[in-house]
């Protein structure tokens, strides 16, 4: 077979072209998505500069320097980058296992658009962290949007389904230890010294070797459930960290004053040892029964959330919302709440993200089936119909049918878990509790799609089985009648011979 390039085979030649990735990859609107997400890499528009320069005619005053920035280096494919995405979070791989995999996979190139295969590696991994924070947040739901859309438009969904859905929330634990009041407090002296040392202040006393020393005692007098001597050792590392935050904000203040000899410090590092200094101080007071605790130096957003559960009573990370179709259980919502709020005051922001991803279908959410904790939320949702089992006895037996798939949920809820990276968010901040969440569906609807596919495959070489069935039956049915009727003839001209009749055939008793 030809190919454009001579001495390289094209992967549609070297690939099952059945296989539900391949496809995926030719029914999602790619010239869509690139031409939204492409105007996050746009160049800027420079300002032209002008300048007053002597002439023949006098003073002139000319510009330059003015257009469309050239500056950087070319940006990778954005089909490229948007694939990389969708299989991250599909096939539950980190940034350094999907770009080693991508090397080496036919079907992760396909997918991303190539015509040859390539066995170096797409891209540096962090580059698709950059890629992800560049499109933010809109540009994920953007994804999102687009799996929605390729689910109604290849069939494998009705839009009318779009118009019952089930919501519920969970939990996306932060990939932080856990945090022990003994651990915080040795961490955040730790983080106070260490900044102080990179502002360049000279500590009188660490207190290293004491700390370590403490931290280990604290952890043996838990496990012996000696509470006594445990609050003896918490309060003496409550000292030990006042001790040291004090010294550094004197020689702080000290360093600030204009009539000090030293160079004034850097900004970044300057407001870095203020974050730590703030934070610590956070540490230092607060007492097990405060609110609005700290529980990780390095994610100051996560929160201590209880969901009831027997096994694990306390997650620390931040509260997901998730929306998923009442019959085919597609996820067409997901978002991060900060601040732990009850169930049903995220229900509005919930079933708005609903209506702008499924703006394009033409259908909007009318029913809503959720548990008990949305209760009492009616009059903040006007125009949608909220069924749960405290209504039991005003429901129809319909919608009573109906309240019976409310569990359907908890099953996609455990896989975007298990199989799509959902159970720990690495990403910083709010903003990455936000990008994970979106990223997590993601990889839910591609894996979702990639088994309709493989359905709509198998229904479809079924259909083409059954016909050459019935083809081969009609066929042999004309065989019996041809040959019935050639065997009648050769009786009648027996016949007409004078000859004896031979008996009838079985095989041809019906005919």
């Amino acid at each position: 077979m030809a190919t454009d390039d001579f001495f390289r085979a094209r992967l549609d030649t070297m690939i099952d072209l059945r296989h539900p990735l391949v496809v995926l990859a030719g029914r999602l609107p790619w010239p869509a998505i690139e031409a939204a997400l492409s105007m996050k890499f746009a160049h800027q528009d420079l300002p032209a500069k002008s300048e007053a320069l002597d002439g023949l005619f006098g003073v002139e005053t000319v510009e330059f320097g003015g257009g469309i920035s050239r500056a950087g280096r070319p940006r990778l494919p954005i089909r490229l980058m948007a694939g990389l995405l969708y299989l991250k979070n599909s096939f539950n791989l980190s940034d350094e296992e999907l770009v080693q995999r991508w090397s080496e996979n036919v079907y992760f190139q396909y997918f991303c658009g190539l015509a040859y295969f390539e066995p170096r590696l797409p891209c540096d991994a962090t580059q698709i962290g950059r890629f992800r924070r560049a499109i933010g947040e809109e540009g994920l739901e953007l994804l999102l949007k687009a799996t929605i859309d390729t689910a109604v438009q290849t069939k494998v969904i009705k839009p009318q389904e779009l118009e019952r859905v089930i919501v519920d929330s969970t939990v996306q634990e932060k990939a932080i230890a856990h945090p022990t009041d003994s651990r915080l407090l040795e961490i955040a002296r730790h983080k106070v010294v260490g900044a102080a040392k990179r502002m360049g202040l000279q500590l009188k006393q660490t207190f290293v070797h004491e700390g370590k020393e403490l931290r280990h005692r604290a952890g043996r007098y838990a496990h012996a459930k000696q509470f006594k001597r445990l609050k003896k050792v918490l309060k003496r590392q409550r000292t030990i960290l006042g001790i040291v935050m004090r010294e550094v904000r004197r020689k702080l203040d000290l360093r600030l004053q204009p009539a000090h000899d030293v160079e004034a410090p850097d900004a970044l590092t300057l407001m870095a040892l203020n974050t730590v200094l703030q934070r610590a101080e956070r540490i230092r007071v607060q007492r097990p029964k405060d609110k609005n605790k700290l529980y990780a130096m390095h994610a100051p957003e996560a929160e201590c959330i209880s969901k009831g559960k027997a096994h694990r009573p306390y997650e620390f990370g931040v509260k997901v919302g998730l929306a998923v179709t009442h019959k085919s259980g597609l996820m067409v919502g997901a978002r991060s709440f900060t601040g732990n709020p009850y169930d049903g005051h995220t229900l509005a922001e919930q079933l708005e993200q609903v209506r702008n991803l499924c703006q394009d279908t033409g259908v909007q959410p009318k029913t809503v089936v959720v548990d008990l904790g949305y209760r009492g939320v009616d009059a903040q949702n006007p125009g949608v119909q909220i069924i749960h089992r405290g209504k039991f006895k005003s429901l129809t037996t319909l919608q009573r049918r109906w309240l019976k798939r409310r569990q359907a949920i908890e099953p996609a809820i455990g896989h975007t878990k298990a199989d799509h990276r959902m159970d720990r968010c690495w990403l910083q901040g709010q903003t990455g509790d936000a990008l994970h969440a979106l990223s997590c569906a993601l990889g839910y609807n591609i894996r979702w799609l990639m088994r309709a596919m493989q359905a709509k495959v198998r229904q479809a070489l079924s259909w083409l089985l059954q016909m050459v069935d019935v083809g081969a039956k009609q066929a042999a049915i004309g065989l019996v009648e041809r040959t019935g009727r050639l065997l009648g003839s050769v009786m009648r001209w027996v016949g007409g011979l004078g000859m004896a009749r031979p008996p009838r055939l079985p095989l041809l008793a019906g005919v």
